[in-house]
């Protein structure tokens, strides 16, 4: 049942339901929630009261319009890893104006008018758009006239269309994300309402653009889209394999260094920055036993090292931690402190090409972070920052606060989203201040999760037929529970003169 609109869903009929049982236990449950909603809110009033007149104007910014012209999203259940998410994703700018840009959904006419249309090659109610409530969602949000929304529409949509999500259960914000940017970049190269692409000539398009050219480009691709090259040597003959690897996110190890526990008695390690969960990345590595080359001049599988180059780099850079891994049958959270920068990420350094781009398309600034609180993936809670006009704020579903760069920098990020700057961006638009700044040596790169060549050299990892699209990192973070969304496929190794 949903807690906000009551709605019963059945999960046979795949459908919100409207009937009762015969003894209407359904009603029963709707009365109960219903009480204790009265009683919550109430006892929140009188707590509010009973303290400082800051407390009453906080009152009167949940119970009124918000005066800050933030809006929050209502918890529907465990929702935290998605409110965590969208509210991160409308703080980037020029990702949520788009879609807030775009038309409402065109209505079918005859026995479906009214229905929602949905423009998509993936599996799903073809009553349901994703696009759409998306868009209603992040609509929502800014406008100061109301101090929650309830995105159970956009919910229900991802019920639908992404079933691995449904029922109440805590989820994996990064999961939740990669599927969320999938499906919205396949629902809109097929629908009118997706990203015109302006006619590009064939000199303009480099090896690492045509992954995201050729009809599988979308507002997706082209603001969170980058590539990299891996080489890869055989340390036996010295013959050198290059391919390319599309992405939209990447996926940083903290260096294991840094997740020693220690005891109040001992004195505290060193702090674990950006600048190392990228070194292990960027750093030459040798691969193992069960990850030998297959070289192609010696013809069987030999021990190889592979190197790390940023081909091209997205407008927004976005980053995740990898806090959970598998230890035996338990999924641990990595709890290490990492330290990142507000602004100044230089990613320069690491470009194959750096004399090909401008100074300021290769620094970026901090844009919203999402935040675990707890010890495992499948309990904690999520909340987020996101800068706004200069100003940051604390997103814990429906309560919004005004914060500052301090507690964004103290929190323990999971995922970080960076944008780049443009010559008219100042640190000042960025609500960023006089934070330190990065290096050149701070440079995300990494791979796909199926790093190793089996005899070829892997195609990259989008799924041309689909569309699909995926986030890079040093072997993939186990999901929870659910199939992983795209797989890498084996293919001719791409060359290079």
């Amino acid at each position: 049942m949903d807690c906000c609109s009551y709605s019963t869903f059945c999960y046979r009929c795949d459908e919100f339901v409207v009937n009762d049982t015969k003894l209407g236990h359904v009603q029963k449950v709707r009365e109960h929630l219903q009480s204790l909603e009265n009683v919550t809110l109430n006892d929140r009033k009188r707590k509010l009261l009973e303290h400082s007149p800051v407390d009453s104007k906080l009152l009167k910014e949940e119970c009124g319009a918000s005066p800050l012209g933030a809006t929050g999203l209502r918890n529907l259940g465990n929702t935290c890893f998605m409110n965590a998410i969208l509210q991160s994703l409308s703080s980037v700018e020029q990702f949520s104006c788009y879609f807030k840009e775009l038309p409402a959904v065109a209505l079918r006419s005859g026995k479906t008018a009214g229905q929602r249309m949905y423009h998509t090659r993936s599996q799903g109610d073809s009553n349901v758009s994703l696009v759409e409530e998306f868009r209603k969602t992040l609509c929502s949000l800014w406008q100061g006239s109301q101090t929650a929304f309830s995105p159970d529409a956009l919910f229900y949509v991802i019920w639908k269309i992404m079933p691995s999500f449904r029922g109440y259960q805590q989820q994996d914000a990064h999961e939740f994300m990669r599927y969320l940017l999938d499906h919205l970049h396949r629902e809109l190269q097929g629908s009118r309402n997706g990203a015109h692409r302006p006619p590009v000539s064939a000199d303009a398009i480099r090896a690492g653009d045509k992954c995201w050219v050729n009809g599988t480009s979308s507002v997706v691709t082209s603001i969170f889209g980058g590539v990299l090259q891996s080489e890869v040597n055989c340390l036996i003959c010295g013959t050198e394999s290059r391919k390319l690897d599309p992405f939209l996110d990447l996926s940083l190890d903290i260096p294991s260094q840094f997740r020693i526990k220690r005891s109040k008695d001992q004195e505290p390690g060193p702090t674990c920055t950006l600048r190392d969960c990228l070194r292990s990345f960027t750093e030459l590595e040798e691969l193992d036993e069960t990850e030998l080359y297959m070289c192609h001049k010696c013809k069987k599988r030999q021990k190889s090292t592979k190197k790390f180059w940023v081909q091209k780099l997205p407008k927004v850079l976005c980053l995740h931690l990898k806090r959970f891994h598998w230890t035996a049958y338990l999924r641990n959270k990595v709890d290490t402190y990492v330290q990142f920068p507000m602004q100044g990420l230089d990613m320069s350094n690491y470009l194959l090409e750096p004399e090909s781009a401008s100074p300021q398309s290769c620094v970026y600034d901090l844009a919203a972070s999402v935040v675990h609180h707890g010890s495992g993936v499948g309990s904690g809670h999520y909340t987020a920052y996101g800068c706004h006009d200069g100003r940051w704020y604390h997103f814990n579903d429906s309560t919004v606060t005004v914060t500052d760069e301090s507690a964004v920098r103290k929190a323990k990020a999971y995922i970080l989203f960076y944008v780049a700057r443009t010559e008219t961006t100042t640190e000042t638009e960025m609500g960023m201040g006089m934070g330190t700044a990065e290096t050149g040596a701070d440079v995300a790169t990494g791979h796909t999760g199926t790093a190793v060549e089996t005899g070829a050299g892997l195609e990259p990892a989008v799924d041309m037929a689909s569309g699909s699209v995926c986030g890079v990192g040093r072997g993939p973070e186990e999901s929870s529970g659910s199939e992983p969304l795209l797989q890498v496929t084996v293919g001719p190794p791409i060359t290079f003169t």
